[in-house]
């Protein structure tokens, strides 16, 4: 039964970003009285949903006034170091929509042979200019916690540069150039997404330090560099095109150089509920096309592009993350 309602606490930490009560109480506690009137939401609903964010946690409760937990400013209000609310947006707004399909979604044999996937669905989503920022957003907030530890996945001494294929707005790339002063970056992504990757390289002062090459990495010529970098991307394609590109790096990396390839990867037992579901969650949203993989899989598909395997790193990210490193011969 708490697997069944489950969906309860996500949608009151979900009303809650959206709504902006942890930015509202980031600067001051505040009555029940003062949040109805300023988040303007019914008074008769407003005592039961702020209690149960107490009882979850993420909300204290004193004389009367409510304020935020120890803690959560740092992920729940947009001044915090490692602010989420962009997924938790982005999972309220339409992942949840998705899944409360997800029944009709799996008896819908018609989409098997309909699946839209890769560059032809990020075009279509890349249409409106909000949506594009969103989604940026919500990818931001898993590749925050993967950029610092990619910096030390790897002894980054013997190279010069990196190419983030499918990077967005470059947030992992300007991360590691921030930690690696030597290293040039790049990012190689559609050509819709390239004014915010402007507007994010501005922000976080690495303006210059990271090239934006537009284009289709599944048919457009790669830039050659040392080492290039593959993100929380595979798992939007389905197992023939992630071996295409991957196949196509081999020949953009220089000799000697090294492929990071990074995703929420399966056990081979199958039996990491998280990883799994995070797993669904692709193919929900890509009505099939996407999934995760393993390690093993991965391997598989870097070896036959002709890269040796080096190692397999389990990374500390919100959805346990591991990247797989391989590297072309010298």
């Amino acid at each position: 039964m708490q697997i069944n309602s489950a969906y309860f606490q996500s949608k009151v930490l979900q009303s809650a970003v959206e709504l902006g009560l942890f930015d509202m109480l980031a600067e001051r506690p505040a009555t029940v009285e003062a949040i109805v009137s300023e988040l303007k939401i019914r008074p008769r609903m407003a005592l039961d949903f702020l209690d149960a964010l107490v009882g979850l946690g993420l909300l204290t409760r004193d004389a009367g006034e409510y304020g935020l937990a120890a803690g959560v400013g740092e992920f729940l209000t947009t001044s915090g170091g490692h602010y989420v609310g962009g997924s938790i947006v982005q999972h309220a707004r339409k992942h949840y929509r998705l899944w409360a399909d997800l029944t009709e979604t799996l008896q819908d044999l018609a989409a098997e042979e309909n699946v839209l996937y890769g560059t032809k669905s990020f075009l279509k989503v890349y249409e409106n200019h909000e949506i594009v920022r969103n989604l940026m957003n919500h990818m931001d907030t898993y590749n925050g916690f993967v950029g610092p530890q990619l910096a030390t996945a790897i002894d980054w001494s013997g190279y010069q540069s990196f190419v983030d294929l499918g990077g967005a707005r470059g947030n992992v790339a300007a991360q590691l150039v921030t930690a690696i002063p030597h290293l040039q970056g790049g990012v190689y992504d559609l050509p819709p997404v390239e004014p915010l990757f402007d507007e994010h390289m501005a922000k976080k002062g690495t303006t210059g330090r990271v090239t934006f090459y537009a284009g289709d990495f599944t048919q457009d010529e790669l830039p050659a560099t040392d080492a290039i970098i593959i993100g929380h991307v595979l798992h939007d394609w389905t197992p023939e095109y992630r071996a295409k590109v991957i196949a196509r790096t081999f020949e953009a990396i220089r000799p000697g150089g090294a492929l990071l390839v990074y995703d929420a990867m399966l056990d081979d037992e199958r039996v990491d509920a998280p990883a799994l579901l995070q797993s669904l969650n692709c193919r929900v949203l890509s009505r099939g096309g996407g999934s995760e993989y393993s390690v093993a899989e991965c391997r598989e598909w870097t070896e036959a592009a002709g890269f040796t395997f080096d190692k397999a790193v389990d990374l500390e990210t919100i959805t346990n993350d591991r990247v797989v490193v391989v590297r072309k011969p010298a």
